[in-house]
């Protein structure tokens, strides 16, 4: 099935709905195997449409295994596998989003395209960076990013400020000096050998810009498990560091050879494990053949 340009709705949410109909429609629908979600799941067997996986989870409310299990497995789709799978994702939670939209265009004046498409910025935003799949329920958590984002819209629409009354806004006017500058000292870190420059890059994405892990994994070619691992030592040689005055204070030269004695020999076993592991592989490989 596919919608012309004619046909092409107005509305974000509506757009979506379209959207998931031409993939989950025709000779060739998307669908997910049941099987591969693991067990203990409560889901039914097999290959299931996806209309049918949503039907079949508003049917139970209370399946929060089945839930939590199906929107593991959509949110790691859709951080890695595509924007069809983005589509997806969106359209599974329709719902839910048109219940936010419903009771947050009450008594909105604005646009209520500009509303949809804000709550739909939200779960974006949750979907491809915020939301941990290590925590429970990341479908809640993508649906309260979804409501928040359009309720603060409504917030900031209800308390703004015309140009002409600017005289009378109380407090500063002066933009505050940034302070802090958190990436600089993790920076300095790595120059000290704190984390090495390898993971410079992956832990700023990370901890400063809340990007979600499962693509930075995918691209360093680790798993979710060692790079979530990695990054926790790193927070905690970073603390350490910190309570020490070592990021905020002039580091003695004996201090710096042995935080880069420390970086080299973290290398090595990291280097160490992988070829390890990748010898492993091969003799798999040659075993099997």
């Amino acid at each position: 099935m596919s919608v012309s340009e004619q046909d092409w709705p107005d509305s974000p949410l509506d757009a979506v709905d379209a959207a998931f109909t031409a993939l989950t429609t025709g000779p060739d629908p998307m669908t997910l195997d049941m099987d591969a979600l693991g067990p203990d799941t409560g889901l039914p067997g097999g290959v299931m449409t996806l209309p049918a996986l949503r039907d079949w989870l508003l049917d139970r409310p209370r399946a929060y295994a089945a839930r939590d299990a199906v929107w593991r497995d959509l949110v790691r789709r859709a951080r890695l596998d595509g924007p069809s799978w983005v589509v997806v994702a969106v359209a599974m939670a329709m719902p839910a989003l048109r219940r936010h939209a419903g009771r947050l265009h009450s008594g909105w004046s604005g646009d209520g395209a500009d509303l949809d498409a804000e709550i739909l910025t939200g779960f974006l935003t949750a979907l491809r960076d915020r939301v941990d799949l290590a925590k429970p329920a990341p479908y809640a958590a993508l649906c309260m990013a979804a409501w928040r984002a359009g309720h603060e819209l409504r917030q900031r629409a209800g308390t703004a400020v015309p140009v002409e009354d600017v005289e009378h806004v109380t407090g500063p006017r002066t933009p505050h000096v940034p302070y802090g500058h958190p990436d600089l000292l993790v920076r300095r870190a790595a120059r000290l050998g704190l984390l090495e420059h390898t993971d410079l890059e992956p832990y700023i994405d990370l901890r400063l810009g809340r990007r979600a892990i499962e693509p930075i994994a995918a691209r360093l070619g680790i798993t979710v498990d060692a790079l979530r691992k990695r990054m926790n030592g790193i927070d905690e040689r970073l603390a350490d560091a910190l309570a020490k005055g070592l990021l905020t204070s002039v580091v003695s030269p004996k201090a710096r050879e042995y935080l880069q004695s420390r970086s080299i020999h973290r290398t090595k076993t990291r280097t160490g494990l992988a070829t390890a592991s990748q010898r492993r592989t091969e003799a798999a490989r040659a075993a099997a053949a």
